[in-house]
C-alpha cells in the first residue's frame, strides 16, 4: 500500500532468520550420468546455477547451494520442512515436451517414450514402440523452445494454470503442427510422464497455456522448472534431513542475554561518567538500534550469527560516534 510518496511492502514484516538460527531443510543431490562417470565440472556448475535460480523463485531467504566433491550438490533451505514440495520445485530434471499423439488420449501420469532430441516433421509416420514397450511419440517442441513461463489463474474457472511463450523457432514449429492437426491430441510430457493431454482446438504459435488438475503449489513448481530450464545432468536425491538450529535455542537465549547485559553496562557507564550527555548518547543509541532493526525487517535482512555480530559491532561504533 501507499503512504505518501513511499510504497510499503505488502508482505508480512518480520525478522528473517538464517539456517543457523531457525533450522530448515538440507537435501543432498547426486549427479547421475548414463555411463556412471562424474559429470563435467561446467555441467555440474550450470546445474547448481539452475537449482539456485529455482530456489530463489521459491522465495527462500538466504539459501545455501554448493557443490560437494565432483558429483554432489548440497541444498540448505532455512525455514522449510516439507522435503517433497521442495524437491518437486528444484530437484526434477524438468524436460518438457509437447508430443504428437494423434487420436490417443493419454491419462496424466502415463509413462511414454519420445523421439527427443529428434523433432516432429510434417508427414512422418508415428514412431514404433520403444525398447521398454512404452509407446513412443514424436516430440513437436521441447523446453528449449520456451522463452518464459508463469503460474496464473484461469479467468473463467480460477484454477491454477501455467502460461508460456515460445521462441521464434518454437512458434514456427508449434504453428505448423497445430495448423495440420486441429482436433488431435497433443500431450504435454514432463520427464517422460504425461501431465496433461489437451486437444488442439486452434492454431497455436508464440503463446499458450498448460491446463491440468494442478494445485497452486504444483503449478508454481512447474512454472519454475520451465522458466529456468532443464538441469544439465539428472540428479538423484541421496538423502534429506531436517536441520535444527546449529546454535540451539539455549545458545540464542544466552546470546540475547549477553547483549542486554553488555548494552546495559555501556549505558550505565556513559550516564555515570558523562551525566546529561551520557543520557542523550544512550537515548540516541537506543534509537539507532531500533531504526536499524526496523530496516532489517523492512528490507528484509536475513539474520545469521555473522549478521548479528555485525549488528553488535555497529552499535559499538555508534557509541564512539555519539561520544565524539
Amino acid at each position: 500500500f501507499q503512504v505518501g510518496p513511499f510504497a510499503l511492502p505488502s508482505r508480512e514484516i518480520k525478522v528473517f532468520e538464517g539456517l543457523d538460527l531457525q533450522g530448515g531443510l538440507q537435501v543432498l543431490l547426486q549427479a547421475k550420468t548414463p555411463d556412471g562417470t562424474p559429470p563435467a565440472k561446467e555441467d555440474l556448475e550450470a546445474t547448481r546455477f539452475i537449482i539456485e535460480n529455482r530456489v530463489n523463485g521459491l522465495g527462500v531467504s538466504e539459501p545455501v547451494i554448493q557443490i560437494q566433491g565432483n558429483d554432489k550438490i548440497v541444498v540448505e533451505l532455512p525455514g522449510l520442512s516439507d522435503p517433497d514440495a521442495a524437491i518437486a520445485a528444484f530437484g526434477q530434471t524438468g524436460r518438457l515436451e509437447f508430443v504428437d499423439a494423434g487420436d490417443t488420449i493419454l491419462p496424466p501420469g502415463t509413462k511414454v517414450s519420445t523421439t527427443y532430441p529428434n523433432l516432429w516433421q510434417a508427414g512422418q509416420e508415428q514412431p514404433a514402440a520403444g525398447a521398454d514397450g512404452q509407446p513412443t511419440f514424436a516430440t513437436v517442441i521441447a523446453g528449449e523452445h520456451l522463452r518464459s513461463a508463469e503460474m496464473q489463474f484461469d479467468s473463467r474457472t480460477r484454477a491454477p494454470i501455467v502460461t508460456f511463450q515460445t521462441s521464434p523457432e518454437g512458434a514456427r514449429r508449434l504453428s505448423e503442427y497445430t495448423a495440420k492437426n486441429i482436433g488431435k491430441i497433443m500431450p504435454i510430457v514432463l520427464d517422460g510422464a504425461v501431465i496433461s493431454s489437451p486437444r488442439v482446438n486452434a492454431v497455436i504459435s508464440d503463446a499458450g497455456q498448460i491446463e491440468g488438475n494442478f494445485t497452486q503449489q504444483e503449478a508454481s513448481a512447474l512454472a519454475l522448472q520451465l522458466k529456468y530450464g532443464a538441469l544439465k545432468v539428472p540428479l538423484d536425491v541421496v538423502n534429506t534431513r531436517t536441520v535444527g538450529p546449529t546454535l540451539g535455542q539455549d545458545s540464542v537465549r544466552r546470546s540475547i542475554l549477553a547483549g542486554i547485559v553488555g548494552l546495559t553496562a555501556v549505558a550505565l557507564f556513559m550516564i555515570i561518567y558523562y551525566r546529561l550527555p551520557g543520557v542523550l548518547a544512550t537515548v540516541a543509541l537506543l534509537i539507532y538500534g531500533l531504526i536499524t532493526l526496523a530496516l532489517f525487517k523492512v528490507i528484509p535482512v536475513t539474520l545469521t550469527l555473522p549478521g548479528i555480530a555485525g549488528f553488535v559491532l555497529s552499535i559499538g561504533m555508534a557509541v564512539d560516534a555519539n561520544i565524539l
